[in-house]
């Protein structure tokens, strides 16, 4: 595997090396050891899976409040994603800032979030699903979110929005945050 830098500092790609044959490929799409090397957290005790039936799907924008901040290390195993992050991390040139990644079944791509970032997403195509390896596990009444559609962010959803939850719809705004 192979670790792409982003703008975000500690926020990386991870690209499987898929070995290709006739049957198809295989790729290793973890290893604590590679981690261990590039710094990265290696220890998930908690893996959850994200379904999603239609295209326009958003969830987010989540995040865990310390000492519970979560790392993640997100793959779309089926169908395709936008994938959005915010830098929340108080003296962070990217305090503030978002980017977002596309990811896919097709291309394989994971993300590695770092504690210290909200996380959503947007379906790009219906029935689509992600894996998220998860540090520490979560704990109930840490959890929270900024609005999806915060203008402090400007953040470009690719489609239309289908489907949302109303607590996503809810979270404050970043304003609050800083308040």
């Amino acid at each position: 595997m192979r670790f792409e830098r982003t703008l975000f500092n500690g926020l990386l790609v991870v690209h499987p090396e898929r070995m290709k044959d006739e049957r198809g490929h295989f790729a290793r799409t973890f290893c604590e050891e590679a981690f261990g090397r590039e710094g990265l957290e290696s220890r998930f005790p908690q893996a959850s899976i994200s379904f999603n039936a239609t295209a326009g799907t958003v969830r987010g924008m989540h995040y865990q409040h310390p000492p519970h901040a979560e790392t993640k290390l997100v793959r779309c195993t089926r169908g395709a994603v936008s994938d959005i992050v915010v830098d929340l991390r108080p003296g962070e040139p990217t305090y503030g800032q978002w980017q977002a990644f596309d990811l896919s079944a097709a291309n394989g791509l994971a993300l590695y979030i770092p504690a210290g970032f909200a996380h959503g997403f947007q379906t790009l195509q219906g029935e689509t699903e992600l894996i998220y390896l998860i540090t520490p596990s979560f704990k109930p009444g840490m959890g929270a979110g900024l609005c999806w559609d915060d203008p402090a962010f400007g953040i470009h959803w690719p489609l239309p929005v289908s489907a949302i939850s109303t607590q996503d719809r809810d979270w404050p705004r970043f304003e609050a945050l800083n308040a």
